[in-house]
């Protein structure tokens, strides 16, 4: 007779081996296509079935976590690490530069970033950390006047949401584009700026012009349930 566990271990073995399937056919489309690409298609391309999918994450939210949370932590220990650097151009840029070099090999990352998809825990702590490190780095360029006086967080903000569209639509190009951007923001050649910065509700609705609008959370894909075929612990 066979032992139960002896039973149940190919199962959790074959459990594992598709979830390993399912988070590499995610970071492949992902890479791809962006963030917005369906659930039935990575499964179509995990060889599995709707259901196992469902089995794994919960929702679009959670696979999104597992797939890109090595990816963002760095960004975030980065973050934190150049506050402190004695130079806040110079951290700036680097920071910058970090960044801007995940989004243009990755356009699932480059959705993640520009966009503010909910329910990604490390995403959530990521944006918040990104917005910290960016009002303390402009404070301090401006304290050293490295940094033109009249550039707000706002500002900053949405030249970066939208460089970060343009890094994914066209990635040979992001260093220069960067750079451009970047000479914008020295104080040696700024001249007066013709409107006032945006207002929190403005800045919201200009992201939302250019679909990097927050979202509310995606209804959940239809769950077809296990189909007779598929084994109920995979």
């Amino acid at each position: 007779m066979v032992d139960s566990e002896a039973r149940r271990t190919p199962r959790r073995s074959d459990a594992r081996r598709n979830r390993d399937m399912l988070i590499a056919a995610a970071r492949e489309i992902y890479a791809e296509r962006g963030v917005d690409a369906s659930l039935d298609e990575i499964a179509r391309r995990a060889d599995v079935g709707n259901a196992t999918l469902y089995r794994h994450f919960r929702d679009r939210a959670d696979l999104i976590e597992t797939v890109f949370h090595d990816a963002l932590v760095p960004i975030l220990d980065m973050g934190r690490e150049i506050r402190d650097h004695p130079d806040a151009w110079h951290g700036l840029t680097a920071y910058l530069d970090r960044i801007f070099a995940l989004l243009a090999v990755d356009r699932g990352a480059g959705d993640l970033l520009t966009t503010t998809i909910q329910g990604v825990p490390t995403l959530d702590v990521l944006r918040e950390e990104n917005h910290r490190t960016l009002e303390i780095l402009l404070r301090r360029g401006r304290e050293q006047r490295t940094v033109r006086a009249d550039l707000t967080i706002e500002d900053l903000l949405f030249l970066l949401a939208a460089l970060g569209r343009a890094a994914s639509a066209a990635p040979a190009n992001w260093r220069r584009h960067l750079a451009l951007l970047l000479d914008g923001l020295r104080p040696a050649t700024a001249r007066p700026l013709p409107v006032p910065t945006l207002r929190p509700e403005q800045f919201d609705a200009a992201l939302h012009g250019l679909g990097t609008a927050p979202q509310t959370p995606r209804r959940r894909e239809p769950h077809p349930g296990p189909s007779t075929s598929e084994n109920p612990t995979s």
